[in-house]
């Protein structure tokens, strides 16, 4: 899968509200009432990253979840970053906890 040019990708967070391009990968930050709630959210992504066969980095720290897409074998952000990256703003916790950052 070809890696997106510069242009591409900021097509795509375009629909992608509260998502970022940092070091090299599609980023969200997502804030929850506890860590039960963050959990719970980790957890549907994991059942969502084993369907799609794509799995992004995550970092939980208490109530706060972020997520990274990333590309590694194709050494970028691809189209596959970018559909993942849809199919995790509608899980629904994700939507009204995703925090855009400057």
């Amino acid at each position: 899968m070809a890696v997106l040019n510069p242009s591409q990708i900021e097509e795509a967070l375009r629909g992608l509200p509260g998502w970022r391009l940092e070091s090299g990968a599609l980023v969200c930050d997502c804030t929850f009432a506890d860590f039960v709630q963050a959990f719970a959210f980790v957890t549907q992504l994991a059942l969502l990253a084993e369907k799609e066969g794509h799995h992004p980095d995550l970092d939980l720290r208490y109530n706060r979840v972020r997520v990274a897409l990333v590309s590694h074998d194709a050494g970028g952000v691809t189209e596959r970053d970018a559909d993942m990256a849809r199919a995790i703003q509608k899980l629904p916790q994700t939507a009204a906890t995703t925090t855009a950052r400057a």
